[in-house]
C-alpha cells in the first residue's frame, strides 16, 4: 500500500463551491498545491458524470491523480483513463415504480441516461436544475423506452416546496425498502439509489483501487449525502454551514464556510505538506 499519498475527497455544492457556484480563489491554490504534492483527488457528488466532468474540467482538477464519484456513489470515474471503473443502477421496474408513485403524489421526479436528464411532463424545476447543471434534458412519455440499460439513480426535486419532498419521502420509504436507498441531498431534492449505494462505500472502493488505506483519506462535505462519506474517512470533516447531523458526525468542523476558503482549511490541515 502507498503509506504517503492520501486521497481528498470532497463534496462539491456548498462544500467546495460556494453558494453562487464558484470557488474561491483559495481552495483553487489549496487543490493546485495538493496537486503538486502529489495526492489524490475525488469530486464527490450527486450530480451526473458529464455534469461533473464538465466543472472538474473548468476547476482545471481534471488530471490523472483525479477521480469523480457522482450519483451519489453509483459511479467511479477515471478522469486520467476516461473510464468507470466502478458501476451500479437501479433497476428498471423500480424506476417505473418511483414515477408512477410522482405521478400520483403530483410530484417532479426524473433519472438518467448517458445522454440527457429524463422526465415524464415539463416543470419549472426541470428547467431549473438543468441550467445549474448544464445538462440536456428530454420529455418522454415513458422513460423506460428512453433508458437503453438500468440508470444510476432517480431524483425528485422541488425547488419551491421542500416540505412536499420530506411528505413524499415519507410515502415512498417504506415501500422501497431493501430495494433502494433514500436519501436528502439538499432540502428540495431526494435521492433513490441502489441499496448500499453511498459516498462512504465509494470512499472504501476508491481507496481499494488506489492502493491506500483508508486511514490516508479525507473527505468534506456538507449534507445528508454527505454522512456516509465523512464517516468512512480517516478524517471526516464538515463544513461550518453543514446541517447539524453532519457536524455531530464529523472528526473536524471547519471555522471558515463554503464561501470563504473552507475546504482549504480542511487541506492546509489534514493533506498538504508542510
Amino acid at each position: 500500500m502507498n503509506m504517503n499519498r492520501k486521497l481528498f475527497l470532497t463534496d462539491l455544492d456548498d462544500t467546495l463551491l460556494c453558494r453562487d457556484k464558484t470557488i474561491s480563489a483559495g481552495n483553487r491554490m489549496a487543490l493546485e498545491e495538493a496537486r503538486r504534492q502529489g495526492h489524490y483527488m475525488a469530486i464527490c457528488t450527486g450530480r451526473a458524470i458529464s455534469s461533473a466532468r464538465k466543472l472538474a474540467k473548468e476547476l482545471d482538477i481534471y488530471h490523472k491523480d483525479c477521480f469523480i464519484i457522482s450519483f451519489n456513489g453509483s459511479q467511479i470515474f477515471d478522469c486520467h483513463e476516461e473510464r468507470l471503473i466502478y458501476r451500479r443502477s437501479v433497476p428498471k421496474e423500480i424506476v417505473r415504480f418511483c414515477f408512477d408513485e410522482a405521478a400520483a403524489f403530483g410530484i417532479n421526479m426524473q433519472t438518467y441516461n448517458d445522454e440527457a436528464v429524463l422526465v415524464e411532463r415539463d416543470n419549472p424545476d426541470i428547467k431549473e436544475y438543468i441550467s445549474i447543471q448544464v445538462l440536456p434534458y428530454r420529455v418522454v412519455p415513458n422513460v423506460l423506452d428512453a433508458l437503453p440499460e438500468d440508470p444510476p439513480k432517480v431524483l425528485v426535486v422541488e425547488y419551491r416546496n421542500p416540505e412536499k419532498v420530506m411528505r413524499f419521502r415519507r410515502q415512498i420509504e417504506p415501500k422501497l425498502a431493501g430495494k433502494a436507498d433514500i436519501f436528502m441531498s439538499h432540502d428540495d431534492m431526494m435521492e433513490i439509489v441502489p441499496p448500499g449505494v453511498n459516498k462512504g462505500l465509494a470512499v472504501q472502493i476508491l481507496c481499494e483501487h488506489l492502493g491506500i488505506p483508508v486511514e490516508n483519506s479525507v473527505a468534506a462535505g456538507d449534507a445528508e449525502n454527505d454522512l456516509t462519506m465523512i464517516q468512512a474517512a480517516g478524517v471526516g470533516c464538515a463544513m461550518s454551514n453543514a446541517e447539524p447531523a453532519v457536524k455531530a458526525a464529523a472528526d473536524y468542523v471547519t471555522e471558515r464556510d463554503c464561501d470563504h476558503d473552507g475546504v482549504a482549511e480542511i487541506l492546509e490541515r489534514f493533506v498538504l505538506n508542510r
